[in-house]
Parts: structure tokens; C-alpha cells; sequence
């Protein structure tokens, strides 16, 4: 998709061929994927040079930008846009107005996630949904459950939200009566994160006889039998096999529930001592994602450590990528270049200097940029999206010579 960038930006095409379907294909795939801020970048530069026909940006567009927000919890970011879009119109549109709910509740800015929420004509079951996960996440659970209360037909996902956080509040004979209350009063039948949430809840209680029939619930359902033998054994019998912990971590990590998916791999190391339980090299990665995208970088420093000092692991370009990743993302590129520097030979590839490029981009760093250009083109020179990257951080700071520039070696 960056090739596809790089060629619209050196033919012209940005400047008057395309119409805004085209470019949203660009926008929702930036907005979703690891480097959400180019989304950004791409809306400002089409807004200051499509010029032919002046290009009338839609429903989409906003919605792919405001999710870029709430990736990177750009509460600032979120501000502008809703600026934006009520003066072209979108004050009525549900959809756009429940991705901006989304930023706001990301970003834990509920006085005005709760404005748009009540300004909102229409909303349908995702905007609630947005809202009461938006407050559990940060532990407003009696707002949550007052929401839930005013849902005409809540269904499945409401319900999981707040049974997970009253679960990870340590408050687990609430978590469970909310769980009978969904099950056996409102007749919904939960799914396998339900499940996942229940689970500790029950094993807080003791509660054998609820785990067993929990359990034999979910291996009627179309749900992988060893899957659900894991969870069984982890939360009921207390026999945590690592497989089990391992993909719990990993399904937190993968959800952006970093402190949830750390909490869990502290309580598996718990158990080493008791049953020789070793985490693996998949553990470990899942932890340090969970620590990237959770913005917590000492946390992650510490693990990784331990993953080579007291485990004795070589790591691979995935652990590497993700400490790149997570150091970049808290802007502490120096660091992250020395890190990179010293990955062996035999391991490092192109990508982590590409990750690395991703961060000076966001943060602007024209200097370090620069100089991770022309290492990455040494080792690649096919891919143009380098090219791209450079030029939105000469961009970024002004220096439109210097784009120029690397467009005339992109043309070459």
C-alpha cells in the first residue's frame, strides 16, 4: 500500500485524478494499521494540494481518521475532528459520531464522550456498546452498569464488558451475578470471551460446582475442546499449563489490554515455582506487544531482560521489533537506534529500521530520519514507501526543498 502512496504522489495523481473512495482505500488501511499518524499526514497534504476538482471529503474519511485517534488516544486530535465535522455537516451522521465516541472513551475524556452521546438523535447498539466499554476500561464500572440498565435490548458484548471489569476489579461475586443474571434471567447465552472473562471470577469464589457447569456449557459450544480444557483446568483444577496462560496473555495483548495481559503473566510466574511452568518465547512476545501498545516501556524493559538474563532466551526480530516499536512509540528514539545498533547481524532485517523510521516520522525526528533512509536503502532500494516516510518528515517540519528532493530520487 505504501508502493501504491508513493506512486500517486510521484505521478501527480494526488493532485487531481483520484476521488475521495480512492483515497479512502488509503486512509482506512493507515488508520488500522502500525502507523496510524500517516493518515493524518495524508489528509493534510491532499487538503493543501488536490486542487483539481477540490476534493469533498465523505462519511467515511472522518470515520477512518477518528479511528486513527483512538489508536493513538489523540484526545487533541479528536478535538479538531469533531470541529470538522460538525462544520461540513456530519452532526446526524450515527456512525461518524460513534467513532468520535470511541476517541473521547479511549482517551478516558468522558465529559465530552458523554456529550456526544446525548446530542446523538440516533444510536444504535455499537454506540452504547462504545460508551459502556469505553468506561470499564477505565474502571467507571457504576457508570457502566447504569448505561446497561438504560439499553432497551442489551446484548451479548454489554453484558462480557462489565463482567470482565468487575472481574479484573477484583469484584468477582458481582462479576458472577451479573453472569447468572445475563444467562439464566435474560436468556443470552454468553460467548467464548465471555467465557474468558467468568472464568477468574468463578476461581476467586471456589465456586467448583458454577466452574463445572460453566464448563461443560462450553464444550458444547463451537468452541476448540482444548481450548476450553485449558481455561477449565487454569481457573477450576489450578493446574496452569503454560499453552493456556501463554494464549490468555496473548488474547489480551492482541485487544490493546496491556495491563490485564501483564497481571496474567505475573500470575503464571507465580506458579513456576509450584509446577516447573516455564514461559516461552511466544509468552514473552505477547508481553512485550501488550507493553508497546500499552505505552508501558520500564515494564517492558524489565521483561526483556529477564527473557534474556534469567530465562536465557535468544530473542528473534519479533521481540526486537516490539522493544523497536514500543521505545519509538514513547519517542525515545535514541534508544531505540542504540538498540537496534547492537541487534546481531545474524537477526536484524530491514523491518526494524523500518519501524524505527515509522517512529521519527510521528515525532518528527529529520535528522535520524535521514540517516535511517539511506541505511535502509543500502540493505533495500525496491520499496518505495521509505521514500514516502522521509518526505512526510521533511513535510512535517517545513522543509519542502527537501521533499522535492526525495521525490526527484524517487523518480529516479
Amino acid at each position: 500500500m505504501q508502493q501504491l502512496h508513493s506512486h500517486l504522489i510521484t505521478t501527480g495523481a494526488h493532485s487531481h485524478c483520484m476521488d475521495v473512495t480512492s483515497w479512502n482505500v488509503l486512509f482506512r488501511h493507515y488508520s488500522l494499521g502500525i502507523f496510524p499518524q500517516e493518515a493524518f499526514l495524508l489528509f493534510r497534504h491532499l487538503r493543501l494540494h488536490h486542487v483539481s476538482p477540490p476534493l469533498s471529503f465523505d462519511s467515511f474519511t472522518f470515520s477512518f481518521l477518528l479511528k486513527a485517534c483512538a489508536n493513538l488516544q489523540h484526545r487533541e486530535g479528536g478535538l479538531q475532528l469533531h470541529a470538522l465535522t460538525f462544520k461540513l455537516g456530519f452532526e446526524f451522521h450515527v456512525y461518524v459520531h460513534t467513532v468520535l465516541l470511541n476517541v473521547y472513551a479511549a482517551c478516558g475524556a468522558f465529559l465530552e464522550a458523554k456529550q456526544v452521546f446525548d446530542e446523538m438523535p440516533v444510536r444504535n447498539s455499537v454506540t452504547w456498546n462504545v460508551l459502556i466499554t469505553g468506561l470499564a476500561k477505565w474502571g467507571e464500572l457504576h457508570l457502566a452498569c447504569s448505561l446497561l440498565d438504560e439499553m432497551a435490548m442489551p446484548i451479548v458484548v454489554s453484558w462480557t464488558t462489565i463482567i470482565d471489569g468487575k472481574t479484573w476489579m477484583k469484584q468477582p461475586k458481582q462479576a458472577l451475578a451479573l453472569f447468572l443474571t445475563m444467562f439464566l434471567d435474560e436468556g443470552i447465552k454468553p460467548t467464548e470471551i465471555t467465557l474468558l472473562a467468568i472464568f477468574p471470577a468463578i476461581s476467586n469464589l471456589g465456586a467448583l460446582e458454577i466452574c463445572q457447569l460453566v464448563h461443560t456449557y462450553g464444550e458444547k459450544m463451537w468452541v476448540h475442546r482444548e481450548c476450553i480444557k485449558g481455561l477449565w483446568r487454569n481457573s477450576c483444577q489450578e493446574q496452569k499449563l503454560g499453552v493456556s496462560w501463554t494464549s490468555v496473555i496473548s488474547a489480551f495483548a492482541m485487544h490493546g489490554m496491556a495491563k490485564e495481559a501483564l497481571e496474567n503473566f505475573e500470575r503464571m510466574q507465580k506458579q513456576i515455582l509450584k509446577e516447573c511452568l516455564k514461559p516461552n518465547r511466544i509468552t514473552f512476545l505477547s508481553v512485550l506487544n501488550a507493553c508497546s501498545h500499552g505505552g508501558l516501556v520500564e515494564e517492558g524493559l524489565k521483561f526483556f531482560a529477564t527473557m534474556v538474563n534469567e530465562y536465557q532466551m535468544s530473542p528473534d526480530v519479533k521481540h526486537y521489533g516490539c522493544l523497536i516499536d514500543m521505545l519509538g512509540r514513547a519517542g525515545r528514539l535514541d534508544e531505540a537506534e542504540k538498540m537496534a545498533l547492537e541487534i546481531p547481524d545474524d537477526v536484524v532485517n530491514v523491518a526494524i529500521w523500518r519501524t524505527l523510521l515509522g517512529a521519527c516520522s510521528f515525532h518528527g525526528n529529520v535528522e535520524m530520519g535521514a540517516r535511517l533512509t539511506r541505511k535502509i536503502l543500502e540493505m533495500e532500494r525496491k520499496y518505495g514507501g521509505d521514500y514516502v516516510l522521509l518526505s512526510n518528515i521533511f513535510a512535517g517540519v517545513g522543509r519542502f526543498w527537501d521533499v522535492e528532493r526525495v521525490r526527484r530520487l524517487m523518480d529516479g
